[in-house]
């Protein structure tokens, strides 16, 4: 199965794509959509759509997990952040992939095994767990990478408990 991790924001939104065979994680790809600060708000939104929708054509994932906000000091970057979240949300669901939501301190948790990890720690680790992953993905790609970690442990221990309860209804 192969997995989309999105890391939305308005000026950068991280993508990466893992593959899931068993217990076993694989690096596929992973990068950035950026988008151009001169441009309005709705066309920003519009190149990220764009941009993640050609991910999900290139890449063809059967799944995808995307980042919560978190609330910034700003409210009016809050709510930017949060339109390019719903971006990040939509073009998933569009394709007919199901989208799970996890907070940045359970991605962090999950990957690193501290709710609150630094950038650099979340980028060491996610090399660590996926070996073939290549240099100079950046701090976005990499966040993006972790979310989709996170999808695929959360998601085999959902697996696990649906079958054991399966099981046990017989």
């Amino acid at each position: 199965m192969k997995l989309l991790g999105l890391d939305p924001g308005l000026q950068n939104t991280g993508w990466g794509i893992i593959l899931v065979e068993g217990n076993h994680l694989s690096f596929v790809d992973g990068g950035t959509v950026r988008t151009d600060k001169s441009l309005s708000l709705a066309e920003r939104l519009l190149q990220l759509h764009e941009g993640l929708r050609d991910v999900i054509t290139q890449y063809q994932p059967t799944e995808a997990a995307v980042e919560e906000t978190f609330v910034n000091k700003n409210p009016n970057s809050t709510l930017k952040l949060g339109q390019a979240r719903g971006i990040a949300l939509l073009v998933p669901a569009q394709h007919g992939l199901p989208v799970a939501e996890y907070t940045p301190n359970l991605v962090k948790k999950t990957v690193v095994g501290s709710g609150h990890a630094a950038k650099e720690q979340i980028q060491m680790m996610v090399k660590i767990i996926l070996p073939s992953c290549r240099d100079g993905l950046g701090p976005d790609a990499a966040d993006a990478l972790a979310v989709a970690i996170c999808h695929a442990h959360h998601r085999q221990t959902s697996d696990v408990i649906a079958k054991a309860i399966a099981g046990g209804t017989r």
